[in-house]
């Protein structure tokens, strides 16, 4: 399982699922068309309060510093010691690398074959670090996906069923991770509560896009809005990181909730703005080496 990062494909098949990636990306947007403004999008971006979008920013960076931690507790898990501020190098050209490299690369799968390269890391452990981060960050994104979910569905039922999903897949993670991946089982609990502070700050990110926006209402609906279309963005299904599927999810979860299609658009749009902001700084490591030499 851990050698499908670094996996190498035949050149057709890489140009065939970014020419995918492309259809999907265009027909989630002419999809939204149909039912956007898209002058009014621009419109209300204008009008924003740019003092809360400089804070977003902020709280978005932030939440990358904390997930960049998270991660190293895996690598010194495998014994791959990386001082604090040359993981962040790397971890930064890995998120530009997410972001605008239209191989079937990702930024995740370049921090393998980079330190593999660098200091010979072994593929098997790296990619299972790398791997197990994204299972935990995907983690802390489905508690608090349940925790919104049990506010803006009505019944004890769904609460229930909120509560004992997310028990069974922390659970679940701890299972395969004593069992299957023992490593890393030192760094679980830890990486999981970085995990949950990673989210947490990402959350109050959307509530200052919300409030740039001038939008004070409905807090529990965008934030399931938000957390789901944040699960879908990680799927390899469009371009830069979740483009396009991010928007379907924000437009069509607005519509379900009987909120404004158009501010769902719009705080997406931001999002994926200052997304792009955050990791454009990455691009200055692709000439300039992230790591020094470091012990391993």
């Amino acid at each position: 399982m851990t050698e499908v990062l670094i996996k190498k494909e035949p050149v057709f098949k890489i140009i065939a699922k970014f020419f995918l990636k492309v259809v999907v990306t265009i027909l989630c947007f002419w999809y939204i068309s149909t039912k956007i403004n898209f002058t009014q999008t621009v419109d209300s971006f204008l009008k924003a309060n740019w003092l809360s979008l400089i804070a977003a920013l902020l709280l978005l960076i932030f939440s990358k510093l904390l997930s960049a931690y998270r991660l190293n507790i895996y690598f010194r898990n495998i014994s791959l010691y990386i001082p604090a501020w040359q993981n962040i190098k790397l971890y930064w050209l890995g998120m530009f690398y997410n972001l605008f490299l239209p191989g079937a690369i990702s930024g995740d799968a370049y921090k393998v074959i980079y330190l593999k390269r660098k200091i010979d890391a072994s593929y098997k452990k790296t990619s299972a670090a790398v791997l197990l981060d994204r299972f935990s960050g995907l983690l802390a994104v489905g508690l608090l996906l349940a925790f919104s979910g049990m506010m803006v569905f009505p019944g004890w039922w769904m609460d229930i069923l909120f509560f004992s999903g997310s028990i069974l897949a922390i659970a679940g993670l701890f299972l395969v991770v004593k069992y299957f991946m023992e490593d890393f089982l030192p760094g679980f609990w830890p990486a999981f509560i970085w995990g949950i502070g990673v989210q947490l700050a990402q959350v109050i990110c959307l509530f200052f896009i919300l409030h740039s926006l001038h939008i004070e209402t409905d807090y529990a609906a965008w934030l399931f809005i938000f957390l789901a279309a944040t699960i879908v963005a990680v799927l390899p299904l469009s371009l830069g990181g979740g483009l396009g599927t991010r928007e379907f999810v924000f437009v069509t979860g607005a519509e379900y909730f009987m909120l404004n299609q158009q501010t769902g658009l719009t705080v997406s749009l931001i999002f994926f703005m200052i997304t792009v902001i955050s990791s454009s700084g990455g691009a200055y490591f692709i000439f300039k080496d992230p790591l020094q030499v470091i012990k391993k």
